[in-house]
């Protein structure tokens, strides 16, 4: 006997082998296919826990917390009535005394080996990610049979369980994206009415969703119906103010203007439904969804991680102010959880090791250390996971033994939770903080590969091309280029077709590195390549990368190419000046100053660009036969004999780490 099991609502099994009258339970919800016999809601529970791990081992220790709030003496025994029970209902033709082949025992406990195409839910998933690349008509058929696949809310009896709660409304969210990507099919094809009769009833339902605001109105301008067009977005800006206290957003509010002038692609026949880059990444990202007063909060997150992950037109730094607003007002109710949820669904992916705002990291940082310590003991590990990537990634670039802590046990409680999705976050947070040394290429190549391969075969988009811009600076950093180049091309593609604009940051940082890293091109054509590239810096909201970036990239060229530097007293270099100003003065002839300069240069921020500073200190050194600090340099070094200087930044290169080692050894010995 075949068995498939659905989690769409209550949660069942089904004899796929069977058909519908052989037997007891039998009816139109399982599509014709006959009821597996599952006894008591204790049983159903134990299958629903086993199905949510995807084929991980479940404690039975987990089992008994999840099952029981206050548990019995003989729980352990309980557990195991129940799987005996499974056992039999799931594999009735099993002879006695054999091994189960379904659900198994293994370790500590038990687990579930079903097949991907033997759970409804992730043959949903699969269903939904496979449309990313359709055409609209495709997108269309497809979308409306994998929405026929629901036959209540997801885990139904379960979704309130500490256990389930977080999967069942993930699914959720992945049905209202699923609806909303429906309408945008129906409206490419010309058929708005159709598009307007499933969104009213949906974006009524979730009034925080303005994507699903904005189809309805542009579905019934389209059609034709003004009027109530212009309606919808009124009743949007009244749900939106009365519920979150906040005012629409670019999308709704570039769609009412384009109604009013006939204009823009509102106009009826339109073609398309590409709006505004904030909406369509809000609307592709989690937001939790829910009718409580205490969950408009969540929700507001929601909306500002789209905000975040779309970037450009000040959408960044828009998401970060009310980001921290957000979680000051959730820690001013004196809700553990509630907080720990507001701060840990801002799971924005970071690849720039340098904090844009550090004060409001650290705000962030001693929220989440706080709220860490007030979760109630036991249980809650997805929040806890979420709240120490949080702080291991607000910690990025900072001196001190917390965030490669914090980094650590996020990722070790991510990995038991069967969590894609935060195990994404996790290895995010693991990155930023895996540069206590120089030399360490190697490991966020392999954290890189980790995170694209989970991401991918998770539809997790925008982790999957920050696992490829991860990667893209650990080749570099190895002098890889060709396969460097591959990642930045395969993360164009994903940005292109998923409207992230910030990723073209990245890429052109990399191409104009590549330009000049590899020689092809003479300095003046590889200086304006950098300059082109920070042009894209203006108004991208990313100050931790813009700021000294381009002088630095420049000065790393000149002194490579034994140019001199050439710079001013006017130039800004950020955060930079430290490691700068020495090679400066010394350019200018105030080599008494350029060394009391040196003297005075910290060690550089544990980041992307700690080679290349370090190496700038080397120049230095050596051009001041400063024993001391060339030893110092020289020490710092060693470990990435291997790598090119700075390149693991993916933005710059000082050339080989080797030759600069050679250099000091050379100096060292004949002084």
């Amino acid at each position: 006997m075949r068995v498939v099991f659905g989690v769409l609502g209550p949660v069942v099994a089904w004899n796929a082998d069977a058909d519908a009258g052989a037997g007891a339970e039998a009816g139109a919800e399982g599509n014709g296919r006959t009821a597996v016999a599952l006894k008591g809601p204790r049983h159903r529970s134990v299958l629903a826990r086993l199905i949510i791990a995807r084929g991980r081992v479940v404690p039975v220790r987990r089992l008994i917390d999840d099952l029981w709030p206050d548990p019995p003496g003989d729980a352990a025994g309980s557990v195991r009535t129940f799987v005996a029970a499974l056992r039999r209902a799931l594999e009735p033709e099993r002879a006695p005394r054999t091994a189960a082949g379904l659900l198994v025992t293994e370790g500590p406990g038990y687990a579930l080996r079903a097949a991907a195409d033997e759970v409804d839910a992730w043959c949903f998933e699969q269903e939904v990610t496979a449309t990313a690349a359709l055409p609209p008509t495709d997108v269309a058929s497809r979308l409306e049979d994998a929405l026929g696949r629901w036959r209540g809310p997801a885990y139904a009896e379960f979704a309130d369980q500490p256990w389930a709660r977080a999967e069942s409304r993930r699914l959720t969210e992945l049905r209202l994206h699923a609806v909303e990507r429906r309408a945008e099919a129906l409206l490419a094809l010309g058929h708005p009415e159709r598009a307007a009769a499933d969104l009213r009833v949906h974006a009524t339902e979730h009034p925080w969703r303005e994507h699903a605001w904005r189809l309805l109105a542009l579905a019934l301008y389209r059609a034709g119906r003004q009027g109530d067009a212009l309606a919808v977005l009124r009743q949007a800006r009244n749900a939106l103010a009365e519920e979150l206290g906040i005012e629409p957003g670019g999308g709704l509010r570039g769609l009412e203007a384009d109604i009013l002038h006939q204009a823009g692609p509102a106009r009826p026949g339109a073609g398309g439904t590409a709006g505004q880059v904030w909406e369509r990444a809000a609307a592709a990202y989690d937001r939790t969804v829910a009718t409580s007063a205490r969950a408009r909060l969540e929700s507001t997150v929601g909306l500002l991680r789209g905000l975040a992950v779309a970037g450009g037109g000040g959408g960044l730094p828009a998401a970060l102010e009310h980001r921290v607003s957000a979680v000051t007002a959730a820690e001013e109710l004196g809700d553990a959880e509630l907080t720990a949820r507001v701060i840990g669904a801002y799971d924005v992916p970071a690849i720039w090791t340098r904090s844009d705002d550090p004060e409001q990291a650290a705000h962030v940082v001693r929220a989440a250390e706080r709220t860490l310590a007030a979760l109630p003991a036991g249980g809650h590990e997805a929040a806890r996971a979420r709240l120490l990537a949080t702080i291991a990634l607000e910690s990025r670039g900072t001196a001190g033994l917390r965030g490669p802590q914090a980094a650590r046990q996020a990722e070790q409680l991510a990995r038991g939770l069967g969590d894609p999705a935060l195990l994404a976050f996790t290895l995010n947070a693991v990155f930023m903080q895996s540069f206590e040394r120089t030399g360490l290429a190697p490991r966020r190549e392999a954290i890189g590969r980790e995170l694209t391969d989970v991401s991918a075969r998770h539809g997790l988009v925008t982790f999957e091309i920050l696992g490829h811009l991860v990667r893209l600076q650990a080749r570099g950093a190895l002098g890889d280029f060709p396969s460097a180049d591959r990642h930045a091309a395969a993360a164009d593609r994903l940005a292109a077709r998923h409207e992230r604009p910030l990723v073209a940051v990245f890429t052109r940082w990399y191409a104009a590195l590549r330009l000049d890293a590899t020689g092809r091109a003479p300095a003046p054509e590889a200086e304006a390549a950098y300059r082109d590239a920070a042009a894209l810096l203006d108004g991208c909201g990313m100050p931790g990368l813009a700021q000294g970036l381009l002088p630095l990239a420049l000065l790393c060229l000149r002194l490579r190419r034994g140019l001199p530097p050439r710079f001013d007293g006017t130039v800004d270099w950020g955060p930079y000046e430290p490691w700068a100003r020495p090679l400066t003065l010394i350019e200018q002839g105030s080599r008494a100053e350029a060394a009391e300069a040196l003297h005075g240069t910290p060690e550089p921020p544990r980041d992307l660009l700690q080679e290349a500073l370090w190496c700038l200190t080397a120049r230095a050194a050596l051009a001041l036969a400063d024993r001391d600090s060339m030893r110092r340099a020289h020490t710092a070094l060693a470990p990435a004999a291997d790598e090119l200087a700075g390149a693991g930044s993916g933005l710059l290169t000082l050339g080989p780490v080797s030759a600069h080692l050679a250099d000091l050894a050379v100096a060292l010995k004949d002084t």
